[in-house]
């Protein structure tokens, strides 16, 4: 007898519609022995579930059919990874033995890893699949219990979470199932973003925290330099919590990404912008994604949010370099022999280092050890095409002891932030049709168009470019900064002084490094 049901896989940060097809053929004669036959590219994981399903199903009180069974998993081109198969698979041995009917599973899509019990496991990918069940046309899908929330956030689809292969009998076979489970999206973005960290409790560092503020306001990326203490680690951290809130499109795509690398939260849908910051000893997969099937890395994951690399002299050279792509286009692409998969990694690059190895270079109070060939040596372990790519390098100073001592708290992030979200909105407007949102993401042609600049900018900007032979990539950083300036303070057009606080944010591009 044939029963074909329905289940996804993912690939990269989509899914795909998997049809599973079960076929029991009767034993011919009693010296025949009982086989179970998996066919469609099954992987290890997926093969192996042979033993689980025939666990579950005869510890669940049901039969497991004496006949040779055989599984098909269509498209049969395409590698079938994970164990998301566990459940549907089952479902379609039951349904060909007898215990269930077509009709029954019409329009409905199945996933979930079984114990040996019966009880049901929960799965990476929850968000992706769901997704691609609407787009297939199918009304109703069923998962583990711990993925339902995730799922429940994409409409026009019926959810339904499972806890053991016996109660998802009984819910296919009921009269009047329960009712699918639902999830209010906007109350979770309303009540999102909620940080321990505040600016606050930053003392001091006013230039810095300008710095910050404009760097945010544009989605530019900003590294900070200076001597170990001050604070640099702290402001970093503090970032997220001045950026504008997740849009219901951005907070789907990082739950999707987080989905497939099994790293989404208890509420399901992501309502706060990642921060991830990575330690040193990360290799260049763990950093832009890899392996044999392709996984995202820690660019992607921090896509809608902050990438912070602290200490950013000691990470490998080839590690740093792979950053190159993702910064200038967004999102980066993987090539495999058997695949190339594209995930996305929008994000704002968050750096730190110290001037020198022992990180007292032009510190007024405590004496360099280093020489110039030390100092030189230690900066250039990061190449001038990455420096191109930070819009804004800032010395981060030592903070004064009358600082420390004063518990006078400074701005909050929700003022600084009330300010940066004014900002974003003149960018949204400007750019509406454009597809990008940030002054950050403008392309030359752009740059063009709303980066006019008067006789005394652009002799400046001139002057600048020339004594500090800085790129043509350099140069439209520092246009991008002044506009983003610019809008802070509601003006249409550049003037010299945008211009000259952009340029003095270009630390790095002097010469008393040598």
């Amino acid at each position: 007898m044939l029963f074909k049901t329905f289940s996804a896989a993912v690939f990269g940060i989509d899914a795909y519609v998997v049809d599973i097809e079960v076929d029991l053929t009767p034993k011919a004669s009693d010296s025949m022995v009982p086989s179970f036959t998996m066919v469609g590219l099954p992987d290890a994981a997926v093969r192996e579930s042979r033993e689980r399903i025939r666990a579950a199903i005869n510890n669940c009180g049901f039969f497991f059919p004496i006949h040779r069974v055989t599984v098909n998993l269509a498209p049969a081109d395409i590698k079938k990874e994970g164990s998301s198969f566990d459940l549907p698979i089952a479902i379609g041995i039951l349904g060909a033995n007898g215990d269930l009917k077509n009709e029954e599973l019409e329009d409905t899509l199945t996933v979930g890893e079984l114990s040996l019990d019966g009880r049901v496991r929960p799965i990476k990918g929850a968000l992706p699949i769901a997704v691609a069940a609407r787009k297939r046309g199918i009304k109703r899908l069923l998962l583990p219990q711990e993925n339902a929330q995730e799922a429940a956030v994409v409409s026009g689809l019926d959810v339904y979470p499972v806890a053991d292969l016996r109660g998802l009998v009984a819910l296919l076979i009921a009269h009047q199932p329960t009712a699918p489970l639902r999830i209010d999206t906007q109350n979770l973005l309303s009540h999102s973003d909620h940080y321990c960290e505040d600016f606050s409790e930053v003392r001091g560092q006013m230039h810095t925290k300008r710095a910050i503020e404009v760097a945010t306001s544009g989605g530019h990326n900003i590294m900070m330099i200076g001597p170990p203490g001050s604070g640099k680690t702290m402001l970093a951290k503090r970032i997220r919590t001045i950026l504008p809130p997740l849009e219901f499109e951005e907070a789907i795509e990082c739950t999707k990404i987080h989905s497939v690398a099994g790293l989404t939260e208890t509420q399901g849908l992501i309502t706060t912008r990642p921060f991830r910051s990575p330690h040193h000893t990360i290799s260049d997969a763990g950093l832009i994604g890899g392996g044999a099937v392709p996984r995202p890395g820690e660019v992607s994951l921090a896509h809608n949010g902050v990438l912070f690399l602290d200490e950013l002299p000691e990470f490998d050279r080839n590690v740093l370099e792979v950053l190159r792509q993702p910064l200038e286009d967004g999102r980066v692409t993987i090539s495999r022999a058997a695949m190339s998969l594209t995930f996305p990694s929008q994000f704002m690059f968050a750096a730190a280092m110290n001037p020198c190895p022992c990180g007292f270079f032009n510190d007024p109070t405590r004496e360099c050890k280093c020489s110039p060939v030390q100092i030189q040596r230690y900066v250039s372990r990061i190449s001038g095409p990455l420096l191109d790519r930070i819009d804004i390098h800032i010395d981060v100073p030592a903070v004064k002891i009358s600082e420390l001592s004063n518990h006078t708290l400074s701005e909050s992030s929700e003022k600084i932030r009330e300010r940066v979200i004014r900002a974003r909105r003149c960018q949204l407007q400007r750019f509406a049709g454009e597809n990008i949102f940030c002054n950050a993401q403008m392309t030359p042609r752009l740059l063009r168009k709303y980066c006019l600049l008067d006789t005394a900018s652009k002799t400046m900007l001139e002057n600048v470019i020339t004594k500090l032979g800085l790129s043509a990539r350099a140069y439209d950083r520092i246009l991008k900064v002044s506009r983003t300036i610019a809008d802070m303070e509601g003006k249409t057009n550049l003037e010299a002084h945008h211009m000259s606080e952009a340029i003095q944010y270009r630390s790095l591009d002097r010469t008393y490094w040598a």
